[in-house]
């Protein structure tokens, strides 16, 4: 009995040092928004995770059409997009998982690009920059109002002159946006 006590701690240890590993490994540009459970009322959940196979497979299909978002998409490596209904149940603990990952970006050297209040919306843009030249990833969380939060991240090499054609092709509109203004 105390062998087998003995080795479902050491179990229980490893998991815990092995998730710690992961959350520090995350490559430059990621970020772990954690999981989220589709809301019990039936809201709305959408999550897509896109790595760079699939990431790969649509810039061959735009090569010929769109080279310049074939580029774009061969520098991505990642990009992730997790939309949720919020109710009375999950609420609370999506805008403190919110307020975490703002935080955590911030503490993180990423740099605020956009916050934005507008009636119940709050919008905030974060950028991981390599260079002046080079972005590593940008970070998009939306609370919008008490209905919906959505949290995005992309991840690879994005130029900043593609920051408006990213945001016209993932229909992101804050980097629609910023985009034009850099180009003003």
């Amino acid at each position: 009995m105390k062998n087998l006590a003995a080795l479902a701690l050491a179990g229980v240890v490893c998991a815990a040092s092995m998730n710690s590993l992961r959350a520090e490994s995350l490559p430059p540009g990621e970020i772990d928004f954690g999981s989220f459970d589709a809301p019990s009322g039936g809201s709305e959940f959408v999550e897509v995770n896109l790595g760079t196979t699939v990431i790969s497979m649509a810039a061959r299909l735009f090569e010929k059409d769109e080279p310049e978002v074939a580029k774009l998409l061969g520098g991505l490596h990642r990009v992730h997009v997790t939309a949720i209904g919020m109710d009375s149940e999950n609420r609370l603990d999506i805008k403190k998982r919110a307020e975490k990952i703002r935080a955590e970006l911030n503490s993180k050297g990423w740099e605020r690009l956009v916050t934005a209040h507008k009636q119940a919306q709050d919008v905030g843009v974060y950028l991981k920059s390599k260079s002046k030249e080079v972005i590593q990833g940008l970070a998009i969380i939306v609370m919008d109002g008490k209905d919906k939060a959505v949290f995005v991240n992309i991840v690879g090499d994005i130029r900043p002159e593609q920051i408006s054609l990213l945001g016209e092709k993932l229909h992101i509109d804050p980097l629609k946006k910023l985009g034009r203004a850099e180009k003003e």
